[in-house]
């Protein structure tokens, strides 16, 4: 019997997604000790209203049988960190896991993420991946700071990663595990919604996040950077990483976005 190697390509959906964790708080904030402990939410009393069913087809099936043990059941969702470094392992052959990921309840933290995006923070201590190398940069005097050109680039390795992936091989492998992910759901206080309702809202929701392709002005009142605009500071967290990757990275991350949604909307 074959081990339990799933390639958990489809982490990489929410990859771009995961910056927001990568790079969430900007200079002068520190973060929390890591502690795994989500709010549970409240949700109203209502049936669901599945707009987009997870199915798979044989030849998604047959795609992830090389990755995925089809002899062998899912590990339980409070037993899967073993197997997801496995996972890890195999996906980022020539990286070292602790440089990207942070391992224990890895799903679980993968949802919270999903969940908080369009949301105008995010719980810094549920992030699945650590935080991007080097420093927030900005440049210009104080009344016009700027995000500074060379701050995009710390993002542009993760997103070619992404982008090298078999969209479709993800997708399949991501249906495959989607048990899993829609316990963790459940578990994070909503019983009676659907993840991946969730993870394709979320999506439809970075894809319009504002195109800025002049400077991005920043004002620091004290020790972290703010945006200048009303309107950009507003913004959800998911939409301000976006811009904080760069006009050129954010387009790319619209296209993959797109790809992605096709098929995990099923419409």
């Amino acid at each position: 019997m074959k081990s339990w190697p799933f390639r958990f390509g489809f982490i990489v959906i929410g990859a771009i997604i995961a910056i927001a964790y990568w790079q969430f708080y900007l200079p002068g904030q520190e973060e929390p000790e890591q502690v795994f402990t989500p709010a549970p939410v409240v949700e109203p009393n209502v049936e669901p209203v599945i707009q987009h069913p997870v199915t798979t087809t044989p030849e998604e099936l047959e795609s992830t049988e090389p990755l995925i043990d089809p002899e062998k059941p899912l590990p339980e969702l409070k037993q899967s960190d073993p197997p997801m470094a496995e996972i890890l392992a195999k996906l980022f052959a020539d990286q070292k896991l602790d440089r990207f990921f942070i391992l224990e309840h890895f799903i679980e933290r993968f949802v919270v993420m999903v969940d908080n995006l369009p949301r105008l923070q995010l719980p810094a201590t549920h992030r699945p991946l650590k935080k991007t190398p080097g420093k927030f940069l900005a440049q210009g005097e104080r009344d016009q700071l700027t995000i500074a050109p060379a701050n995009h680039k710390r993002y542009t390795p993760l997103i070619k990663m992404w982008a090298a992936l078999d969209t479709a091989q993800v997708v399949a492998v991501y249906k495959r595990l989607y048990p899993l992910f829609q316990q963790a759901y459940q578990e994070l206080g909503y019983p009676k919604a659907y993840f991946n309702d969730r993870l394709v809202a979320v999506i439809d929701h970075l894809l319009v996040t504002p195109q800025i392709t002049g400077p991005v002005y920043l004002t620091q009142p004290k020790a972290l950077y703010l945006y200048a605009d009303p309107d950009l500071e507003a913004l959800s967290a998911g939409r301000k990483i976006m811009l904080r990757c760069g006009p050129e990275n954010a387009a790319q991350i619209k296209t993959l976005l797109h790809a992605y949604r096709k098929l995990i909307a099923g419409s």
